[in-house]
Parts: C-alpha cells; structure tokens; sequence
C-alpha cells in the first residue's frame, strides 16, 4: 500500500497514484512528441506514437535493489505485494484517465500540436515499466487483457526473476514482452541487481530459456543496461544470454545518471552513445546478430538476426 508520505512524495515528482498500488507518470518523450520535439527510441524502432504511450506500473514494488535505479529504494524494495490488491479494468481506466488528466495543460500551450493533442486523448500504447516489478502483480495477464480489450498495444517489461510468472503471460501474451538483463554472469549480477530473493540469477536464466516458447506468441526483448567501470566486460557472455533466449530484438543501452541512482553511482558511470555502440557490435559479432538501428538521444541501439519489416508496427 502506498502510505500518505509516500503518496504527498510522488505527487511532488509528478507521478499520479491510481488506487491502491498503481501510478502514471507522463514519460519526457510523450511530452517532447507532444510539441514538435521528437519522439522516443519505441518511435523510431517500432512506430509506437510517442504521445499516445501511457506509461505506468501496477505496482511500485521490486525484489531487486539494482545500483542503477533512479528510484528511492527505501520504499520500493519488497520481495512482493501484500493487501488491496486492485481489480484490473479498474486500473486500466484509472491510468487512462491518469494521463489525460497529467496531459490535459499541453491543450494550452502554443508548442503543442493539435492533432496530436487531440490524439493524446486517446492513448492507443502503455509500457507497464514505470517503477516496481509488474509481474509481483499477481493479475498482470489480466492487466494486459484488459488494454487490449481496448485496443492497445501492450508493453511490458520485467527482471525476469519469477519465471512462473513471466509462463502465466502465455495466458494473454502482451505485444511485446522486455526481459531487462543487466550482467553477463552471476557475480556482476549479484554485485549489480542486488535481488533480495532466493535463486534469482536462476529465475533469470530459466525466463531466458523459455524465451524462445514465448516468441511464438508476443514479441520478445533482451534490454541490456551498459554501467561504464562495471558490466561493459565479458562480451561473449553476454552473446550466450542472446543465443539462449533467441530474442526478436536486443536493446543494447546506457545507463543514465539520473534520480536517486547519483547516490550509488558516479556520473563517469555513463558511457556515451558511441561507447554503448562499439560494446552492443562486440556482443552482436559473439550472437550472430546485427546492429539494425540506434538512437542517439537515448543512447539506445538495436540488434537483430536481420532486419525485417514488421520490426516497426502499424497502428490505425
């Protein structure tokens, strides 16, 4: 449960809380595509519209404690959720009024694009990745369900640690499933991830290896985070992860110095777009894939076996 402190703390960094566990918060990108100023690296590599993307999580709880994390780890750090569990089409609808309410003074500002507002009013995409681990939510398939009954494209991202979690998707396969791996082996993942739950590196490896199942029904993702003086080693480890997970896509991206994670981290932590591009084409050449698109606001490329064009998705 999200207490009256931790309720008055989000507010003031402009998240919107729904219910009892969920919040909204409008991402930059959504806000840039809004008045004219480019959309996100999810524009550029899949067609997702920038200012029709909701991004939220239906829970702000997470069984790992990653160095990197922008978040306040003092109350985000619980090995599950208990109590109050919310109802799912009553978290879709919260969050959908969430992001017209959180976007609703854009319609005043002579930067914004009109169409584009009024698209905005309709959100057609959500990326459930905002904060905490969505699968600790245990009606997530449902969640997912839920969006696409209203047309939406589904995005979902997790550590991967609870694979009979990650199998129950199968029930409802979102549009894209993330798997974020931020180690090429157990020790840096350890050291990196800091999970506070039993076996979690294989958890990980057991969501890795059902990787190719999943394919079958929702398209998958390998998100790798690059922390310069920490995991940016072991190329051809990280090229096992891949061969063992055959995801459709690799993102192969910087960390970001940014939130709460300036008080674990050094800014020298953050490689620069070309640093992430010269390691991500060392992993490529170990896994047999290839560097198919970067963007460079983001520090973000993309690999893949080969380039195909329903890589970028079409949205009426």
């Amino acid at each position: 449960m999200i207490t009256a402190d931790v309720q008055l703390r989000l507010k003031k960094q402009q998240y919107e809380v729904v219910g009892n566990h969920s919040r909204v918060k409008t991402c930059h990108w959504t806000k840039s595509d809004l008045k004219g100023e480019g959309g996100c690296y999810k524009h550029k590599f899949y067609g997702i519209n920038s200012h029709q993307c909701v991004q939220m999580t239906p829970t702000f709880v997470c069984n790992n404690a990653c160095v990197f994390c922008w978040r306040d780890l003092r109350y985000h750090t619980e090995p599950a959720m208990e109590n109050g569990i919310d109802d799912p089409a009553d978290i879709v609808e919260g969050t959908i009024e969430a992001q017209k309410m959180l976007l609703s003074g854009f319609g005043g500002n002579s930067k914004t694009s009109e169409e584009k507002f009024e698209r905005a009013m309709n959100p057609q995409h959500v990326a459930i990745s905002l904060d905490g681990e969505p699968t600790l939510y245990p009606k997530l398939a449902e969640l997912v369900g839920e969006y696409h009954k209203r047309n939406f494209s589904t995005f979902v991202v997790s550590n991967g640690l609870l694979p009979e979690r990650i199998e129950k998707l199968l029930e409802e396969p979102p549009t894209q499933l993330y798997i974020s791996v931020d180690a090429p082996n157990e020790e840096l993942f350890n050291i990196i991830d800091r999970p506070i739950i039993k076996n979690a590196w294989q958890g990980l490896m057991k969501t890795l290896s059902m990787l190719p199942k999943i394919r079958e029904k929702s398209r998958t993702v390998l998100r790798f985070t690059l922390i310069k003086g920490m995991n940016m080693a072991f190329p051809e480890q990280w090229g096992e992860i891949i061969k063992l997970s055959n995801p459709m896509f690799v993102e192969v991206k910087a960390y970001m110095w940014v939130g709460m994670s300036r008080e674990r981290l050094e800014q020298m932590n953050m490689p620069t777009h070309e640093e992430v591009k010269e390691f991500a084409l060392e992993i490529a050449r170990h896994a047999d894939y290839k560097l198919i698109d970067e963007h460079e606001p983001s520090r973000v490329v993309l690999l893949m076996k080969e380039d195909f064009e329903g890589r970028v998705m079409k949205f009426e």
